[in-house]
């Protein structure tokens, strides 16, 4: 159980340190330290799915401060903020749906950075945000959770549960990006 501990105390800087800089697959450490916590005991992944939400939460609160207080100047210089429809298409399914639109895009991969931005240039109010944002981290980290128990149970050794783990997050993000650029690609080419 000490080992879980320690490594839920790892996996709380980790996804804490992804969700403020979004390369690193947070979903997959969660994965990956349920399945190893599964062969520890099947109650040690409770601290798991804690670390990875509260980890979640303390990342998505420094983000969403650097969205508010880095202004207009820094989001221009991404991308997706140079659509002015994409932005107000997000700015209008938040308001008035702040919890489920924050739970969608924190489900699927690189949807969660453009829903803060435009959480911050809607003027999402700070306690919004703080009690909206609570949900959608515990439901991510349990959802990564799962399909790391999923990993750890199919397989007798923890690294092979661990392997299957972030194999899995790692195809099932690289699916939906594809589905996501295809759509995107022909909604463009729907519109043009």
């Amino acid at each position: 159980m000490i080992d879980t501990l320690s490594a839920s105390g790892w996996l709380f800087l980790v996804v804490a340190f992804g969700a403020i800089v979004p390369i690193v697959p947070t979903g997959a450490a969660v994965s990956a330290t349920a399945a190893y916590a599964f062969h520890q005991h099947v109650y040690a992944v409770v601290p798991v799915i804690l670390a990875g939400a509260a980890g979640a939460y303390v990342g998505d609160l420094v983000m969403y401060a650097m969205c508010r207080f880095g202004g207009e100047q820094m989001a221009r210089r991404l991308r997706w903020m140079r659509d002015e429809h994409r932005l107000a298409a997000v700015t209008e399914r938040l308001r008035g749906r702040e919890v489920s639109v924050l739970l969608v895009s924190r489900l699927i991969p690189g949807g969660r950075v453009p829903v803060l931005l435009a959480a911050a240039f809607a003027g999402l109010p700070w306690r919004t945000f703080v009690v909206a944002n609570l949900p959608a981290c515990a439901l991510w980290s349990a959802v990564y959770a799962m399909i790391g128990l999923l990993g750890g149970s199919l397989f007798p050794e923890p690294w092979q549960g661990v392997l299957a783990a972030v194999v899995l997050i790692l195809l099932v993000n690289q699916c939906l990006s594809w589905f996501s650029k295809r759509r995107n690609a022909s909604t463009s080419d729907a519109s043009g």
